[in-house]
């Protein structure tokens, strides 16, 4: 199954949420707003917000958060409010899509046809060069601490996580281990949940600044 046809069967079997954004749609148009603005995208003249119609637009739409803070990954959950995205056809969906949350549809249909591969966090380590080989010396406890510390949603992260630190040391139990990646409480058959197969480049650094620190703690 491609990915647009997936997005196209997800549409029709009710699907209208991703991440933050709503999905709305109108003969063979689409619009996409803010969850939090549905209100006003619903009102005469979409109740002030700011009108798109390119969907490269959603590229600079989720760069900066509302406080202007740069967004260092796509799966937080501060993206910015305030604007309306009309889109003529569902290949320029897809595209925007994309740029609001890289690679989740694509993840999603791999996970529907079972072909989704994913890198346990050690083997992700293992690969790191340069500065960040030292990530690798990370010991367990300290991965595990770093997961309730840096990933889910209070700490503005929407994924579901899906590695374990290897093949055989799954993850504690935490609020953040048990996020199921949908922001909110729609009822989960409504939307698309937000899947990380891997560590992001934020959680290798911050292995890094852990393991270094644990190394001067083993030194004394």
């Amino acid at each position: 199954m491609s990915i647009l046809q997936f997005l196209s069967e997800s549409l029709a079997a009710g699907v209208h949420r991703i991440g933050q954004i709503e999905i709305q749609a109108l003969d063979s148009n689409f619009s996409l707003f803010h969850a939090e603005d549905q209100e006003l995208a619903n009102q005469p003249g979409h109740g002030g917000l700011e009108i798109h119609r390119d969907a490269d637009a959603a590229r600079d739409l989720s760069t900066y958060a509302e406080d202007g803070e740069y967004r260092f990954t796509k799966g937080q959950t501060n993206l910015r409010r305030g604007w309306l995205l009309i889109l003529p056809s569902l290949e320029e969906l897809r595209r925007a899509l994309d740029l609001f949350y890289p690679a989740a549809l694509g993840l999603l249909a791999a996970e529907k046809a079972g072909t989704l591969e994913i890198e346990n966090l050690r083997d992700k380590l293992n690969r790191q060069t340069g500065m960040y080989r030292f990530a690798r010396n990370i010991s367990d406890a300290g991965a595990q601490q770093l997961i309730r510390e840096v990933c889910g949603p209070a700490h503005q992260c929407a994924k579901r996580i899906l590695w374990q630190l290897d093949a055989r040391t799954p993850l504690e139990d935490s609020d953040a281990s048990r996020y199921d990646g949908v922001p909110g409480d729609l009822d989960r058959s409504e939307t698309f949940p937000l899947l990380c197969r891997e560590a992001c480049n934020h959680f290798v650094a911050e292995c890094r600044k852990v393991s270094k620190a644990e190394a001067g703690q083993a030194k004394g």
